[in-house]
């Protein structure tokens, strides 16, 4: 069974930081393109970064400079650094996968939701102000 598991949100104050995590299991993904989204109440989900495994990265523009997002091929693990928070970034965060060919020769459609086929249940993060 596919699953995409996250971790490490949590409450914390803003300028602060946290790293959430997502695991995979199932299958490698070390091919696929890896994705985090967020949705805070009454909003509409909203990419934040993906990681293509050809070594490229796209940020959504609130958090760029800010975020970071990483992958551990041999953990089958990919991660978000997330610095300098604020509390707009408050939402749900979620974890994604998507096809090898999804952001290699164009960042298009990485933003995408729907072009991401797993997904993980989500994290909360909460910043207070």
């Amino acid at each position: 069974q596919v699953q995409l598991v996250e971790s490490g949100g949590g409450l914390v104050q803003a300028g602060g930081s946290l790293r959430l995590s997502c695991a995979a299991s199932g299958r490698t993904f070390s091919r696929d393109t890896m994705g985090w989204f967020r949705q805070a109440p009454r909003k509409e989900r909203e990419f934040v970064a993906a990681s293509i495994w050809i070594g490229v990265t796209y940020y959504g523009d609130s958090v760029k400079g800010r975020f970071t997002i990483s992958r551990d091929n041999a953990k089958n693990t990919v991660y978000l650094e997330m610095s300098g928070l604020r509390p707009e970034d408050t939402a749900v965060y979620y974890c994604a996968a998507g096809p090898s060919s999804l952001g290699v020769s164009s960042g298009q459609y990485v933003r995408d939701a729907s072009r991401y086929g797993t997904w993980g249940q989500g994290t909360q993060v909460t910043v207070s102000s």
